[in-house]
């Protein structure tokens, strides 16, 4: 019972990676906001994709952190409001995802915490459970070297677009699967 609850997969089921990637211009949810994510469902062939913009949700922002996006503050003032946006991406979940969603990003601790507050804060609940896990550090202990990164395995160019981002991602994770030989069910 406790797995149901904190969404941990029972051993013979199919594993629903969704691959995120966030945007935002500060460093933390609350004070500063998320202003675009993207999602890949990991599966071949990557076509099953979700972004999403939001209007911030702060009157502070980072302009440096805010320029990492492309977007200017004008700009992300006319995006949509932000319960829409996390609802149509539950929605978006509970279409493309059988079972229980499995959060994996390459900075799990900024991207989860952006999308878990947004969530809880905007619909009451996440779909992703509790937990989130870590491309680089999966490929670190495949590499058994805290040194590694998994950056090369990307074929999508790292473009900031957040789509683009969880689709290098979600690829450099198949590469993983594919051709490391990383037990995993997808």
């Amino acid at each position: 019972m406790f797995d149901r609850i904190f969404g941990a997969p029972q051993n013979d089921e199919i594993m629903p990676y969704v691959m995120v990637d966030i945007e935002s211009d500060g460093p933390i949810p609350g004070d500063y906001s998320m202003i675009c994510f993207g999602a890949v469902l990991v599966e071949e062939p990557l076509d099953k994709t979700f972004y999403g913009q939001l209007k911030p949700i702060s009157a502070q922002f980072i302009p440096e952190a805010l320029a990492v996006s492309g977007f200017s503050r004008a700009e992300t003032e006319t995006f949509a409001d932000p319960a829409e946006v996390m609802n149509a991406f539950a929605q978006w979940l509970s279409k493309n995802v059988k079972g229980q969603p499995i959060f994996i990003s390459d900075n799990n601790g900024f991207d989860w915490m952006f999308i878990c507050w947004y969530f809880h804060h905007f619909t009451g609940k996440n779909p992703f459970g509790f937990s989130s896990q870590n491309l680089g550090s999966l490929y670190k202990g495949m590499q058994k070297d805290m040194f590694q990164n998994f950056k090369h395995l990307r074929r999508t160019r790292h473009t900031h677009n957040p789509v683009d981002d969880a689709r290098g991602n979600a690829e450099a994770l198949l590469t993983m699967k594919q051709e490391m030989d990383l037990k995993i069910r997808l």
